[in-house]
């Protein structure tokens, strides 16, 4: 029996909260809105690519996702020094560029492990706490990177409703 996709339950954000909850709340969304659009697909249709020359996938965007909350969450608020998981700075697109050979149910378990782990890393630091991004050559802070994680899973998510749309029709999922 081939893996598929587990079903997500996503937990809807609150009307009213406060401000580190109501960003938690709408990230965890996020994070949970991605699977939901993977939800029940095989292996083979999580790497099937967008439209050539695209290499725009569900996995892909799986396995950029977890180098996203890695990136943001353990090596800049955390201020951990853990590298890249399926890109490099030689090969920076590596999440989207090799989803052929990759093992789906894997860089899930590596995806959702990333989320655990950037909760972790969030945790201790207030939102106000700032950290130098040398890259940027900007102090930036905690709120900014949820904000920016909110921005990136909405414009992601976009792209996966197409992406699932075009694989089985599913849509306003």
């Amino acid at each position: 029996m081939s893996w598929t996709a587990p079903e997500i339950t996503r937990q809807f954000v609150p009307d009213v909260a406060g401000e580190r909850p109501m960003l938690e709340a709408w990230l965890e969304f996020h994070r949970q809105t991605l699977l939901h659009k993977c939800s029940g697909l095989t292996a083979e249709q999580l790497r099937d690519c967008a439209v050539p020359p695209s290499n725009l996938s569900l996995l892909g965007l799986v396995r950029h996702m977890a180098e996203v909350e890695r990136g943001w969450f353990r090596r800049r608020v955390a201020g951990e020094d853990v590298g890249f998981l399926f890109s490099s700075e030689a090969d920076p697109d590596g999440e989207f560029e090799h989803v052929g050979t990759a093992d789906a149910e894997q860089d899930f378990a590596t995806y959702q492990r990333e989320i655990e782990l950037a909760r972790e890393a969030a945790a201790g630091h207030d939102l106000d706490e700032t950290f130098f991004h040398a890259r940027r050559n900007a102090q930036m802070s905690v709120r900014w990177v949820y904000v920016h994680m909110i921005e990136e899973y909405a414009r992601h998510n976009g792209h996966a409703d197409l992406l699932r749309e075009r694989i089985d029709g599913a849509t306003g999922m």
